[in-house]
């Protein structure tokens, strides 16, 4: 395709000649010759100081923000992530016009949701792509995936793909992080569902006020809102809404609500009061998330107009979602274990709570905080922990860039202040181990964090690492 074909309607100005591109790229180090390379100003590089290297390996032009001392054709635009999306749905085809959108923003219980969704409409026979946390999907075929809502290029080339394969419906989590950087612009979403908002990511919005304003912007791009109206900041996401809002909740009056509710160790169950009527409905995820995750699930796919046979079926056929308190087998041990992604206090606190509700033994938990991320949660956790706990075992979760230890004095701050009992176990593995040695039957052990993630990022390298893994070889090594 033609460079100025890809500029559509793009306010710019071109400088040399109207070259042939033939593949799209952000990161200097994949570029490819015939190449159009962006040069995105990100939070910790700008993309115009690797223009040059991108130029060496071969990239036909640039993308930038202000013209570079470079002979070679520059396409000059005022923000490059915004171009990034335009371009890169122009050069891919625009499928996202073939294909419904569905998108979920909120702190905690996305990656859940989605799939919930996902459930439902392929119980009403749609084939259906999911972007998010754990990974994407095509059908049933599963797809790598680096972070929660893909960059633009990666976005959209995706979605062709989706489109090829006869997708009829999208269902992605839409990060704080990618309304910000643009990541989503220009996609048009048939339903957006708001979940909560709790304190995270303040180290990169620096406000709350900045973070609010982030997730609001989905709203802005949908034509229906499905909203959790028992969340505090749910009337600031509805403010000045223009688009039909169906709402669900349980302390609130709300469109879609839960009565009679029973959590056991199995799942959750629960009558769905809907406009309409009212379905008893059985979940094999434990929690009171789980009936909001339900509920907000159902919102969207009455908005899609799904039927409520295919609703039912669709949730009561799922199975537990890979680190979103998943159990473990522990033999004849006779204690429990879950894992979960839980990372914010909110979260954490949502988990213990549940697991508090079915308990028999006492509460074991293990945890961390992620280092380079908002420092300010740590005590916060910590202090949520030790609440509802009645042993901690405090150990590093990704560190990244970090001193572990420096991490774990800040969450040792708000455990004190519980006074639950706790010890320090720097290393994760052998922070598992402990807490495995420690319970008694009856126990409960909650490894919580990292969920889902098969990697522990230490001095800003991947290393594998598996909670789940670390967990099952050593209760083998216990037998």
């Amino acid at each position: 395709m033609l460079l100025l074909e890809l500029c559509g309607q793009i306010a710019h100005r071109c400088i040399g000649e109207n070259v042939h591109v033939q593949a799209l790229e952000y990161d200097s180090r994949k570029v490819s010759p015939g190449c159009l390379f962006f040069c995105i100003v990100g939070t910790f590089s700008d993309g115009h100081e690797f223009a040059l290297q991108a130029v060496e390996k071969g990239a036909a032009a640039l993308v930038v923000q202000h013209e570079l001392p470079i002979d070679i054709p520059q396409i000059i635009v005022e923000n490059t992530r915004i171009a990034m999306a335009q371009m890169a749905a122009e050069f891919y085809g625009h499928p996202e016009r073939d294909i419904k959108l569905v998108g979920v923003t909120g702190t905690n219980g996305k990656t859940t949701t989605t799939y919930m969704v996902k459930a439902i409409a392929e119980r009403a026979g749609q084939k259906v792509g999911l972007i998010g946390t754990i990974h994407n999907m095509i059908g049933q075929r599963t797809l790598e995936t680096e972070r929660t809502t893909p960059e633009s290029v990666d976005l959209f080339r995706l979605l062709r793909e989706m489109r090829k394969e006869d997708v009829e419906l999208v269902v992605m989590e839409v990060s704080s992080h990618s309304l910000d950087q643009h990541r989503v612009h220009g996609l048009e979403f048939d339903v957006c569902e708001f979940t909560n908002l709790t304190q995270d990511h303040l180290d990169y919005h620096k406000t709350f006020e900045n973070y609010i304003a982030a997730k609001k912007k989905l709203f802005t791009q949908s034509k229906q809102a499905v909203i959790n109206i028992d969340d505090p900041y749910a009337q600031q996401m509805m403010e000045g809404l223009t688009i039909p809002v169906t709402t669900y909740g349980i302390r609130e009056a709300a469109d879609i609500s839960a009565a009679d509710i029973d959590i056991t160790t199995r799942g959750v169950l629960f009558d769905l009061e809907f406009p309409g009527g009212v379905t008893r409905i059985s979940i094999p995820i434990p929690g009171l998330f789980s009936v909001f995750n339900a509920m907000g699930a159902v919102g969207v796919a009455l908005a899609l107009r799904i039927p409520m046979e295919a609703i039912k079926q669709g949730l009561e056929d799922m199975q537990s979602v890979s680190g979103r308190l998943e159990p473990l087998p522990t033999g004849e041990l006779g204690f429990s274990v879950f894992v979960d992604y839980a990372h914010t206090p909110d979260a954490l606190e949502n988990v213990l709570t549940t697991v508090r509700g079915f308990a028999q033994g006492k509460i074991i938990t293990v945890f961390g905080c992620g280092g380079d991320r908002d420092r300010a949660k740590r005590p916060i956790m910590g202090e949520v922990a030790g609440r509802h706990s009645d042993m901690l075992v405090v150990t590093s979760d990704n560190p990244r860039t970090e001193d572990p230890f420096t991490i774990l004095e800040a969450i040792e701050e708000g455990v004190k202040k519980s006074g639950t009992p706790y010890v320090i176990v720097e290393q994760r593995k052998e922070a598992i181990r402990y807490a495995l040695l420690y319970a008694k039957p009856d126990d409960i052990i909650v490894v919580a964090g990292k969920g889902h993630e098969n990697y522990q990022e230490i001095n800003g390298v991947k290393f594998h690492f598996d909670d789940k893994e670390a967990v099952l070889e050593l209760i083998e090594d216990m037998k």
